[in-house]
């Protein structure tokens, strides 16, 4: 049996046999190319979210493919009692990359984050001291195993789960007071995302974190990265912390690093490693040589394809192209980030999440967070028209909801080639509002 095809039977499986934690568009997809998804009617839709910054090098890219499948043919998992020469050279590549001297590889992030945490605790355990405490910032998002649910700092994700993992505590975002106000004896380690992502796209300041940076120092404090979203070229350069002019002692990878196959990673020092003994940690999955296979292929492309000149090439024409709507539209109110992980703000006019079903309607995929940010993280091989097709259709929108006339050459295009979702109509006509544009299909891919 196969219901790849059948948007209603895969709904109805969905509604029936998977737990009910998710809150799916009425879309499924079934093949991806390049910077395009297309769905179970064959619509093709513009990713601008990437799988939330996973697929780093688009859909189905032919090098990503080409890997995956050579190892999956030759072998596919085997157990961490001996040695994985795909893992023992992703450790290399990323740590020849970074600061690092050490890798662990997990799944996700949160395991990532998990390692991280551990490994901080144990540094200083394994010394016999003291230290546990764990201080992260208020809006921050870590994952939502127990120990990183509760390292996030917004209780929403905890308290119907408590009680929590002890030995954190919560500062406010971009200020280094609170910080050195939160500082006992019993402090082991700051953990901090240089762009919080899950609270809508806030960068740290450079001043912050280089005050951050000489407190731990100091104190002899562990300094833990979250660069589980922002990693892996996102924001233009290899590693976030490389736009600070500051290094860690732990940073956590995931997402992008396997352009869409499930890896974490945690980075440490020479000095970190000390904090896991044999037998501390490990993981069954973690590092097998399918996963870490896709992590080399996704490495080598950086390289082949110059794609961190591409990230900063599209970054600055989407920067430039939103803060011009932001100029045209008051109800614009900031557009922030760094790279190609941005978050567009909106007044109280906007209700994110309905723009991003009219986005989605119009061939556009994003993600709504709160209820005034929308963010986007396409994959890094988009190119600068996709780029502009994008923020046209969202001027487009805009102008609709102003009552500013739409451009009749935009309105002309009458969504050629694109056939009627019913579940998109249904919900579009569940939802009234005020009339829609009718928007052209996203152009055609031109790096992959």
């Amino acid at each position: 049996m196969s219901i790849e095809n059948d948007l209603h039977l895969i709904s109805d499986f969905d509604k029936n046999y998977c737990l009910q934690v998710f809150a799916p568009l009425p879309v499924a997809f079934t093949k991806g190319k390049g910077s395009y998804l297309y769905d179970t009617d064959g619509n093709k839709y513009l990713d601008m979210i990437g799988g939330i910054a996973v697929n780093s090098l688009g859909h189905a890219n032919p090098k990503l493919v080409s890997a995956i499948s050579k190892q999956a043919r030759d072998l596919i998992h085997c157990s961490n009692y001996y040695y994985i020469p795909q893992r023992s050279e992703l450790a290399y590549r990323l740590c020849r990359a970074s600061f690092a001297d050490k890798a662990f590889f997990c799944n996700s992030g949160a395991e990532a984050n998990e390692a991280a945490i551990k490994i901080a605790r144990g540094y200083f355990s394994h010394q016999d001291i003291d230290r546990y405490e764990i201080i992260t910032a208020e809006m921050s998002f870590h994952g939502r195993t127990y120990g990183t649910m509760t390292a996030t700092g917004q209780e929403k994700f905890s308290k119907p789960f408590a009680p929590v993992v002890p030995g954190f505590k919560y500062v406010p975002y971009n200020n280094i007071d609170a910080i050195k106000t939160a500082i006992t004896p019993k402090t082991a380690a700051i953990m901090l995302e240089l762009i919080q992502g899950e609270s809508g796209v806030h960068p740290a300041d450079v001043e912050y974190i280089k005050a951050v940076r000489n407190l731990c120092t100091e104190k002899g404090i562990l300094l833990i990265f979250d660069e589980v979203q922002t990693g892996i070229g996102r924001t233009g350069k290899m590693f976030c912390y490389q736009n600070y002019g500051v290094t860690p002692d732990i940073m956590t990878l995931a997402k992008g690093l396997g352009g869409g196959v499930p890896i974490g990673a945690m980075l440490c020092t020479d000095e970190v490693a000390k904090g896991f003994k044999p037998g501390d940690h490990g993981s069954t999955f973690g590092g097998n040589p399918l996963a870490c296979a896709a992590g080399i292929a996704v490495m080598e492309y950086f390289g082949e394809a110059n794609l961190l000149d591409n990230v900063n090439l599209v970054s600055a024409v989407l920067f430039e192209k939103l803060n011009k709507l932001k100029a045209k539209y008051s109800c614009v109110t900031n557009v922030r980030g760094q790279g190609l992980l941005i978050g567009i703000e909106f007044d109280e006019s906007i209700i994110a999440s309905g723009l991003r079903e009219e986005l989605f309607r119009a061939g556009f995929l994003v993600s709504a967070i709160g209820r005034s940010v929308i963010r986007i993280a396409p994959p890094l091989i988009i190119t600068k028209s996709q780029a502009t097709s994008f923020v046209k259709a969202l001027d487009s929108l805009l102008a609709t909801r102003m009552g500013i006339k739409p451009n009749p050459i935009i309105s002309a295009f009458k969504n050629i080639g694109r056939k009627e979702n019913p579940a998109a109509k249904a919900l579009s006509e569940a939802k009234p509002e005020e009339p829609k544009p009718t928007l052209p299909a996203p152009e055609e891919d031109e790096l992959s």
